[in-house]
């Protein structure tokens, strides 16, 4: 129920208002880092399991790829459609929906009995994720007021390395607790849903939805959303296509495609990299993915709080923005690119955790949405750079396939790397504009 304005009361007793704003919003945004972290280690499962898979379904490497790439075609196809859910039912409804969902998914894939019916629940399982970061990135500019936005970005989306880091662990420790990938697969697939519970249990639409949130709390929300407010376009089209005559637009669409080729290169080829070039065996392999991934939480985590804290400082958003994603994009650029040249295994590592440190700075993306959206276009917008990223998702790790299999190195791979990180670099800083909204 929403929150009443205090009775009147007597001089001599404070206002209920006086007392300190309650940390909800925090709250809220710690649980959407777990439940973006549950995402990519549900994610995760089938590559942990495909030895075991693909010995069971007797299917060779070719269709082992067209499982692993399955995910993205259903993920990047709703990106757009999930966004308007958000924006036309709530993010609450949207995400724990969407929870809900692909917890079932990862579940009913425990009694698939061939590739063709495990494709099939791939497919739902892309379907259901993929609202989850357009509603996200709704809720934080609902929840959040400008100078916190950084951070709720960055607790959104670091859910990524962090699942990442995670879930190879967890999952083959449920595969071996069980001794059956089904299992784990069950395991992983009710825990979702009962996460999915949770979230509509806490998430709220509005800060005055919900229990507990105080009048203070609410009030310090709303006077920044007043202010955010004044920023609006004095008149908008209401065509949702019109953003595509802006540039704006197709730099946060790109730059994300950029940072995504980046990060699903390293997701998917560095295990293999490490193992073939610099023979890591199964241990060394699994270390050494997890000091680069959580290097990429970490990163993400000071990212937000260095961009916030600029903010609330006096700096402009555009100049924070700018500067600390040419920061990011330039760093991670030349280490990826310097793995190519050095050939001692540890200094890869340290290489590639500098590389998704920096990298994952550029988690402040989930930003952009609500900077240049109004309030009830920020799902949408946060759909178009999410499909735009999970293009990426589907064709770098088959690009970077076909080189290392033509050239017999990945040098070559490094280098398409390094050119992502130089894109990110221009779309960033060159091509997107956060002093205004886009009057659409």
């Amino acid at each position: 129920m929403p929150l009443k304005n205090p009775p009147a009361v007597a001089i001599d007793v404070p206002l209920a208002d006086s007392a300190a704003p309650t940390k909800v919003r925090w709250k809220i945004f710690l649980m959407m880092l777990f439940l973006i972290s549950i995402n990519y280690i549900d994610r995760a499962s089938l590559s942990v399991a495909m030895p075991l898979i693909a010995k069971e379904f007797d299917i060779g490497p070719a269709t082992q790829g067209l499982l692993l790439s399955s995910f993205f075609w259903t993920y990047a196809f709703m990106q757009i459609p999930g966004g308007m859910l958000a924006d036309r039912y709530g993010p609450r409804a949207v995400i724990a929906g969407a929870t809900v969902g692909w917890g079932i998914f990862q579940a009913i894939a425990a009694a698939c009995t061939g590739w063709v019916s495990l494709l099939v629940t791939r497919l739902g399982l892309g379907a259901a994720e993929a609202p989850i970061y357009p509603a996200g990135g709704k809720l934080n500019g609902i929840w959040m007021t400008q100078n916190e936005r950084g951070r709720g970005a960055t607790l959104l989306d670091g859910g990524a390395p962090l699942g990442a880091a995670l879930g190879a662990i967890l999952i083959s420790g449920l595969i071996a607790t069980f001794g059956s990938w089904r299992m784990s697969f069950v395991v992983a697939g009710v825990g979702t849903v009962i996460a999915g519970w949770f979230a509509w249990r806490y998430i709220r639409n509005h800060p005055r939805e919900h229990d507990d949130v105080n009048e203070a709390e609410a009030r310090y929300i709303e006077a920044a959303h007043a202010q955010d407010a004044l920023a609006a376009p004095a008149s908008a089209s209401g065509r949702v296509l019109d953003f595509f005559r802006y540039r704006s637009t197709w730099g946060m669409f790109f730059g994300w495609m950029c940072f995504n080729a980046l990060f699903y290169g390293l997701l998917t080829w560095m295990p293999n990299y490490l193992s073939k070039v610099h023979g890591f065996d199964i241990k060394q392999m699994g270390g050494a993915v997890f000091i680069m991934f959580f290097s990429g939480f970490v990163g993400e985590m000071i990212g937000g709080w260095i961009a916030d804290k600029w903010k609330a400082a006096g700096a402009s958003q555009a100049k924070v923005l700018r500067t600390l994603f040419g920061i990011a994009s330039v760093i991670a650029t030349v280490a990826i690119y310097s793995v190519a040249k050095i050939k001692d295994p540890v200094s890869v590592v340290v290489l590639l955790s500098v590389t998704l440190f920096f990298l994952r700075w550029c988690g402040l993306f989930w930003c952009i949405p609500s900077i240049l959206g109004t309030k009830d276009r920020v799902g949408f917008l946060g759909g178009t750079m999410n499909l735009g990223g999970n293009c990426a998702g589907i064709g770098v790790p088959i690009l970077v396939g076909v080189i290392v299999e033509t050239t017999g190195s990945y040098d070559m791979a490094m280098m398409l790397f390094a050119a992502a990180g130089a894109g990110l670099f221009v779309c960033s800083t060159l091509l997107i504009d956060y002093s205004r909204k886009l009057p659409v």
